[in-house]
């Protein structure tokens, strides 16, 4: 039977972290980009927990991460209200789209 390590949540992190960072890069959309975001995040706090449990064997990475995790809560509420704000203005979410915003 095989026992689920470090290595393993490293790899579902590193997982986490490059599907974020390639949604960032390739797509577009504004709540697509904040999606990848969140999971940039996800992948932070994960590791976090994984190196505090099987390294440190404290709960300082678990403090860490309710903290990532006030931290996303904060920023969706606060870049959907810019997304809504953006939206109003240029009728669309396209991320392109927004290079003027001095109009």
């Amino acid at each position: 039977m095989m026992t689920i390590g470090l290595t393993h949540y490293l790899l579902l992190g590193g997982l986490l972290f490059s599907i974020g960072m390639a949604i960032i890069i390739i797509k577009r959309n504004g709540v697509a980009v904040l999606m990848g975001l969140e999971l940039l995040l996800n992948a932070a706090a994960l590791n976090f927990i994984a190196f505090s449990h099987y390294t440190v064997g404290d709960v300082r990475g678990q403090v860490v991460a309710i903290f990532i995790i006030m931290l996303a809560a904060a920023e969706a509420a606060v870049a959907l209200a810019i997304v809504l704000n953006i939206f109003q203005h240029f009728k669309g979410i396209e991320v392109d789209e927004v290079s003027t915003l001095r109009d």
